[in-house]
């Protein structure tokens, strides 16, 4: 296995090329969307899966030395991969369920949906309680130390001290490094032979060259509150909304069908609950609650959640009442045209068939 990893660190472009071409061309497959054609999905997910794998390696062997997670442990960094593994398997068990047992599948989509929901509240616990990215699949490193919230973080403000004096990536931290290597070497000349001055140099050459290990102090749901008060607590409830929408739609649509507006309607409450309290946290609690700051790659991440309710003009019935009918009026006003008539024609016929399977247009 580690000599599989080093190959893919080695030739990670080629590999990364690869895996985007894979997944591209999956697209052609025949009977795509199909309810009875469990091969061409089961392709999907395999290619999708071996893509997600290698991905991880190619992001995790460079940063292995240089970061440990939440309280010493690395066991965080196998929450992304699974996550994407679970993503990539759950239109296969769709396909699967709706073929083998009919209406019965939403009982398999209940259980992806909650054990997806299952290991996201364990990476949202043992993040210490950070802000979800692309759904748990991109790591929240807080890497922008210019952001107020990892001043006001606790522990964080010695942690950036002693990293800003003593970080062997920054000329400052070369500097202070070789100081302080002369001034030892300077104390213990006189009691060491030349030849463990001369290793021990080496030694400590060594340590300025390669990262140090850091140990991140993992937040605890109280600390947060206690630090953040009123606010802490509408963070995170809001996230907690967003991990749990989706099976909170799932579970109204085996009580109401597909057809129904109650699913619909109340997912997108939820949706537009939990964002309500994400954008707007600063107008909460009293003014002695300390402000909970976003990082650069946080408010990326609001503002894709916004992008992702536009997937509600894809599911039912709002698409079959009112999208369905737009997108066909618009294929036969541009049929006649040449070619543009052709793409119309395979763009609404992709749409539709996207539609048709729960876990395309999930936005989980």
């Amino acid at each position: 296995m580690e000599a599989y990893k080093q190959w893919v660190w080695r030739n990670r472009e080629y590999v990364h090329s690869l895996g985007s071409l894979a997944n591209g061309l999956t697209w052609l497959l025949p009977e795509k969307f199909s309810a009875s054609e469990i091969g061409p999905e089961a392709v999907t997910a395999f290619l999708g899966i071996f893509t997600t794998i290698n991905e991880h390696i190619i992001e995790t062997v460079p940063t292995t030395r240089a970061h440990v997670g939440p309280s010493g442990t690395d066991s965080s960094l196998s929450y992304p991969l699974l996550i994407s593994i679970l993503k990539d398997l759950e239109t296969v068990v769709e396909v699967a369920a709706e073929h083998f047992y009919g209406d019965r599948k939403w009982n398999f989509i209940i259980a992806t949906e909650a054990i997806k929901a299952l290991v996201r509240l364990a990476l949202f616990r043992n993040t210490g309680y950070k802000m979800l990215l692309h759904g748990g699949e991109t790591p929240n490193d807080d890497k922008d130390p210019n952001q107020p919230e990892l001043q006001n973080r606790p522990g964080t403000l010695d942690r950036n001290r002693n990293q800003n004096l003593y970080n062997p990536w920054n000329m400052e931290g070369r500097a202070m490094s070789a100081l302080s290597s002369f001034g030892h070497n300077a104390r213990t000349t006189t009691t060491t032979s030349p030849t463990s001055g001369w290793s021990r140099r080496i030694q400590q050459q060594q340590a300025v060259i390669e990262p140090a290990v850091i140990n991140e102090k993992r937040t605890t749901l109280s600390e947060l509150l206690s630090e953040k008060g009123v606010k802490g607590a509408l963070f995170v409830m809001g996230e907690v909304l967003f991990i749990t929408r989706p099976l909170i739609y799932v579970l109204f649509i085996r009580r109401y069908g597909i057809r129904s507006w109650i699913p619909w309607a109340i997912s997108l409450s939820v949706d537009t609950l939990g964002m309500g309290i994400l954008s707007n946290l600063k107008l909460w609690g009293d003014k002695s609650s300390k402000q909970i700051h976003f990082s650069q790659p946080e408010r990326d991440e609001l503002r894709r959640r916004k992008l992702l309710w536009a997937l509600y003009l894809m599911r039912d019935p709002f698409f079959t009442k009112f999208t369905r009918e737009k997108l066909e009026s618009s294929q036969k006003k541009v049929e006649p045209v040449p070619l543009i008539g052709f793409l119309t024609e395979k763009i609404v016929e992709l749409l539709v068939g996207a539609q048709s399977r729960y876990t395309y247009i999930s936005g989980s």
